[in-house]
């Protein structure tokens, strides 16, 4: 995902999306029957778990179940093995996810430049 950085300032910045803000086609464009991401941990579960605010993502509910762990058995630092494995492989699917949208988001910029020039050059 850093090649936005190279692409966005040495060729055409109009192609590249943002990654600071939305996307600006709907999530379900191009797709049939696409579920919106929902948050499993409700906000009084964050604000009891005392998370930052850079924590609360859609991992949320995973990373209280580790704190958890991590506070309920003290001493013995290796016992939340799994639930450690468990939030890190959420943040990296959460992380592949937003890399996927970026490039879609990407592809379809691209796609609606071609067509404006092909409806452009057409003769009429």
């Amino acid at each position: 995902m850093g090649a936005h950085l190279a692409r966005r300032y040495f060729w055409d910045a109009k192609l590249e999306p943002d990654p600071l803000n939305m996307p600006t086609f709907p999530p379900d464009y191009g797709f049939s029957g696409r579920k919106e991401r929902v948050m499993v941990a409700t906000q009084k579960e964050m604000n009891d778990a005392q998370l930052m605010l850079h924590h609360r993502d859609y991992c949320a509910h995973h990373l209280i179940r580790f704190l958890k762990c991590k506070r309920d058995s003290f001493p013995n630092f290796l016992a939340c093995g799994h639930e450690k494995h468990v939030w890190d492989l959420c943040e990296h699917q959460d992380y592949v996810g937003r890399m996927k949208e970026f490039e879609r988001e990407r592809r379809l910029l691209e796609r609606q430049k071609r067509r404006a020039k092909s409806e452009s050059s057409e003769p009429q």
